[in-house]
């Protein structure tokens, strides 16, 4: 345990680049072998537009990061935040730890941005994705990369998490996030072992179908639980989803980045049905 706390008290930038980048390429490699829907678009420059957008997020977090660590700092200097107080032993920060970051850092910041009008124009972004593939994990407009950041910061105040702890769970997040973004097919049975507590791409792609009341389903990012606990969770045959966000469906909102920049700041009118979609 010491050796992990130690490892990602004094992680190189290296190594988290190397997270990133090995991250995407393993599942990229896999989806080539056992994809869940078949390449038939432009994968080159579909990755094109997402590691713009994942550059983008990089250059955000790197400029704001003296924040985060300077807040993780404080909490344990000033003795603040809920593990502070209890003052658990490391096992016990790990495993109660992990989960509550990854509820006010990933659950809360995603199920705000769907519930507020200003900051959904601004997720937007990533729901335009008609072709969901592991480098959709990190397209996020910059202003949502900012709009994360403040909920990961929350996070570590309110949790009152060591340094150690706020690098291990970004680690995490960006693998898990490129894992159950994946357009790979995942054996039931594995699915049955990891799904119970790891978000996989079967639980997460329900997120991305382009119509309600899908689209506010399933926000987790690492664990499964909060969404069953808290009463978001949905269940669906993944090959008849349908990706993208229906008042975006115009090829210029997925595919021009000019045009994608611009989406936050353009009003578009919530799409009607007269009758509720059930997969």
């Amino acid at each position: 345990m010491e050796t992990i706390v130690q490892y990602f008290t004094d992680i190189p930038s290296s190594h988290r680049s190397l997270i990133l980048v090995g991250g995407i390429t393993i599942f990229w490699l896999i989806e080539s072998a056992v994809p869940l829907f078949s390449a038939n678009y432009g994968k080159w420059k579909h990755a094109g537009i997402n590691f713009f957008f994942t550059l983008t997020t990089i250059i955000v977090n790197f400029l704001l990061a003296f924040i985060l660590v300077s807040t993780s700092e404080w909490v344990v200097t000033a003795n603040f935040g809920l593990l502070q107080w209890l003052n658990t032993p490391l096992w016990a920060t790990l495993l109660l730890g992990l989960p509550l970051l990854d509820l006010i850092g990933a659950y809360a910041a995603h199920w705000t941005e769907h519930r507020i009008p200003v900051l959904w124009r601004f997720h937007l972004v990533h729901h335009t994705d008609q072709h969901i593939d592991t480098t959709s994990a990190n397209r996020h407009h910059p202003g949502e990369s900012v709009i994360r950041f403040v909920f990961t910061t929350a996070a570590v105040l309110i949790v009152g998490a060591p340094i150690w702890l706020v690098f291990l769970y970004q680690s995490m997040s960006v693998v898990l996030s490129q894992f159950n973004h994946a357009n790979i097919v995942v054996p039931k049975w594995l699915d049955k072992v990891l799904s119970p507590v790891f978000v996989t791409p079967d639980m997460h792609r329900v997120h991305h179908h382009y119509r309600m009341p899908y689209t506010d389903t399933n926000f987790g990012n690492i664990f499964s639980f909060w969404d069953k606990v808290l009463g978001t969770y949905a269940a669906v045959d993944n090959r008849k989803l349908v990706y993208g966000v229906d008042t975006h469906m115009d090829t210029a909102d997925h595919s021009n980045i000019g045009q994608m920049l611009k989406i936050p700041f353009v009003k578009r009118e919530t799409k009607q049905y007269d009758v509720e979609e059930k997969l």
